[in-house]
């Protein structure tokens, strides 16, 4: 149901913005966009945006040094706008102020998501929530800062406009962010290509140390703790791993597991289209969407890669029966996109 921010917004006085765990680029540029066009367009409202400490690539955006990392005890809000977030145990530290909250609003595009707030704006095939942020604004009014937070988020969840889940709505909307002014090419050379050293490090390590299973179908590769310490990297130097494993000629689903703790492992799934890797991370507990999920398990690498591939593979030779039923060739590759 498509919601009225306006009306939303009426008789409130205490907003805050919060976004899940691990921000991404979109969740970064849905946060900052709403939050600096609430600032600015509604002046009278005291607004707070709470996110995990945002990464470095991601500070090309105006306002980063203002969100919160923290609550503060005593904090209390008319309403709390849950953005990019398709669980509220997503939220992370922030969680308890959705909860505390007078009204809650929830805009997102993951098609796991159960509509848990009061007002639920959810759109899955929507490209980004950075795109469902842009259609509940006035778009006259949006700055050249919101256009820029906005259109980052875009890009980043299209993988700069190549996946699937890029249509001609998304086109038309990041042409109009680009009206505002912006650089479009800088956003994204600094916030989705430009790399640190480490980030090549440990995305070397990983393919190097990667595997091909199931027939050839699946790639899989770990990284633990050791190699984060080894590196020094942190959690948000993996960005783009698993998307580049992905890549690799003939696979159809890319698996990578990242060891959060001992026996704990955060999962990103990628798949090309035969495998709806969301329904498999709603299996073990986690979400997202058709080509693009995670989920966190625990146990060891191998215990948490035969569970994940044997639901892969149950896909995949469904798939295959469906083709042969069809009189299609089984093993006939198809050009898709990731989500």
């Amino acid at each position: 149901m498509k919601i009225v921010l306006e009306d939303i917004l009426k008789g409130k006085s205490r907003i805050a913005l919060g976004g899940h765990i691990r921000p991404d680029g979109d969740c970064v540029g849905s946060c900052l966009g709403l939050y600096m066009y609430l600032k600015e367009q509604y002046p009278g409202i005291s607004t707070d945006v709470y996110l995990e400490t945002i990464p470095e690539a991601y500070r090309i955006i105006r306002c980063t040094d203002e969100v919160k990392t923290a609550v503060t005890e005593g904090d209390a809000y008319d309403l709390f706008i849950c953005l990019d977030c398709g669980d509220v145990k997503r939220l992370g530290f922030s969680e308890p102020l959705f909860e505390q909250a007078k009204e809650t609003l929830c805009v997102d595009h993951h098609i796991s998501n159960g509509a848990f707030a009061d007002h639920n704006y959810i759109v899955p095939d929507a490209s980004s929530t950075s795109e469902l942020v842009f259609t509940l604004l006035d778009r006259e009014k949006i700055s050249k800062r919101t256009a820029e937070a906005l259109y980052m988020g875009i890009a980043h969840d299209t993988g700069v406009f190549q996946y699937s889940c890029t249509s001609p709505e998304t086109m038309e909307i990041a042409a109009a962010l680009m009206r505002k002014g912006i650089d479009g090419n800088e956003i994204i050379d600094k916030s989705y290509y430009e790399k640190t050293y480490v980030q090549n490090q440990i995305l070397g390590r990983a393919l190097l140390e990667s595997m091909l299973i199931l027939d050839k179908r699946c790639i899989v590769s770990v990284v633990r703790e050791k190699e984060m310490e080894f590196f020094q990297a942190a959690p948000s130097d993996l960005e783009g791993i698993v998307s580049q494993l992905r890549q690799t000629k003939g696979v159809e689903v890319a698996m990578f597991l990242h060891e959060l703790s001992p026996q704990k492992f955060k999962v990103s799934l990628r798949s090309k289209g035969k495998v709806d890797v969301s329904r498999i991370a709603a299996y073990f507990g986690g979400g997202g969407h058709v080509r693009a999920a995670g989920v966190t398990m625990k146990g060891s690498s191998y215990d948490v890669i035969n569970n994940i591939s044997g639901q892969i593979l149950h896909q995949l030779d469904h798939s295959k029966e469906e083709n042969v039923r069809e009189g299609e060739p089984a093993d006939q590759e198809h050009s898709s996109e990731e989500e």
